[in-house]
């Protein structure tokens, strides 16, 4: 019969007793139809404590909620309402700044559920990115850096839709700016600005939305993410429709949607309080509730501004048309117009055949045989299928 907490002492004695003999203890907890784990417990307890410690043990928690004193309590609750986005392990980290206690995170989370002041989360599970991303994810400062826009919301009949950009090893918010539009060159002239203060990153991660990306072009190239692979910026991208694959910057959104959104605020100088707290004040479960400032440093590749020209060694280079396309041996090929003004490298491969390539990323392939152009991301355009000049 199997061994069931209800059984007598005297069988938890008789099993330590031939437990210290018995060559082969796996066989013996089979007997008793235990597992090893609870076997090797009433072993070591018989050793430390002798025939008293066979007896079963109260489970009783040693402190809970109710054992607290009414000023902790009241302080518990007081630190949630200041925060209330924050769960129970920041509330407890904050208050074990503040305060000495041993007050362990469950008695947190029971204080603050009888207060009526927590949610359960819904968790989701997250896929791996789609196209232009290697699966990668940021072991240091600066490896990769997330960037998104914020869905808007109108305050004072003005419409706010911020930027944000954040590191995300470190989780720090390197950017939580009010934008007056969402336009390529006013989101391009703020990211000067922040490369200028905290350097170059090694890959910028985004959704497939504009200005990041152009959904429907080369790679999802768009004006901006040119820009940045010009900057020997690597491009990681999640798939269309799947937020998740960016989903702590949507976790991050979710919190500016409960702390800044709902109360209305838009000015900048809200904005910035918010930062410094969630930078330097809020503690981050992931980072072993330390805070982001703790962590990050500035980027040790320092901005110097646009380069004129991309340079391929022992490559040939094409300059883009204002049209998105390069002439090769008298044959246009279309790339993307987010290139125009950029150089290109060719490569060659084979009797009239070159890779095409812009900074570190490979675009595909040109056929000068059948004027073809083979995209690396999706299969081959005809050198006619260039656009037409807007009329």
């Amino acid at each position: 019969m199997p061994w069931r907490k209800t059984e007598p002492m005297e069988q938890r004695i008789e099993f330590a007793l031939k437990a210290m003999q018995t060559l082969n203890f796996r066989v013996l907890c089979q007997e008793y139809g235990i597992s090893t784990k609870t076997g090797y417990k009433w072993k070591e307890r018989f050793m430390r404590e002798g025939l008293e410690g066979m007896g079963e043990e109260s489970r009783r928690p040693k402190s809970h909620a109710a054992q607290l004193q009414e000023e902790e309590v009241c302080e518990i609750v007081r630190l949630k309402l200041a925060h209330m986005s924050w769960g129970p392990r920041k509330i407890r980290e904050l208050y074990l700044r503040r305060h000495r206690g041993v007050a362990s995170e469950s008695t947190f989370k029971r204080v603050l559920e009888r207060a009526g002041l927590t949610q359960k989360r819904r968790r989701r599970c997250c896929a791996e990115a789609g196209r232009l991303s290697s699966g990668r994810r940021a072991s240091a400062p600066n490896e990769i850096w997330t960037v998104d826009l914020k869905g808007w919301w109108r305050s004072y009949g003005k419409r706010c839709e911020p930027l944000t950009v954040r590191d995300e090893h470190s989780r720090y918010v390197l950017e939580l700016r009010v934008m007056q539009n969402a336009r390529t060159e006013t989101v391009r002239q703020r990211f000067e600005r922040l490369f200028e203060r905290a350097g170059l990153p090694q890959a910028m991660r985004s959704d497939n939305g504009s200005p990041f990306a152009s959904i429907n072009a080369l790679f999802g190239l768009s004006r901006l993410s040119a820009w940045w692979v010009a900057l020997g910026i690597d491009l990681e991208r999640g798939r269309p429709g799947h937020p998740q694959d960016n989903g702590a910057h949507e976790r991050l959104h979710r919190d500016i949607s409960r702390e800044i959104e709902a109360l209305g605020q838009s000015d900048q100088g809200s904005f910035d309080l918010w930062r410094q707290i969630f930078n330097y004040e809020r503690p981050h479960e992931a980072l072993g509730m330390r805070c982001p400032g703790e962590l990050y440093r500035s980027s040790e590749r320092k901005y110097e501004g646009t380069p004129d020209e991309l340079h391929y060694p022992q490559m040939c280079a094409r300059r883009v048309g204002a049209k998105g396309a390069i002439k090769v041996d008298n044959q246009h090929f279309f790339l993307s117009t987010a290139l125009a003004g950029w150089d290109v490298g060719l490569k060659p491969l084979a009797q009239d055949r070159l890779e095409v390539w812009f900074g570190r990323l490979l675009l595909g392939q040109v056929d000068l045989s059948v004027g073809h152009f083979f995209r690396a991301d999706i299969g081959p355009k005809k050198s006619t299928d260039i656009p037409k000049t807007p009329t």
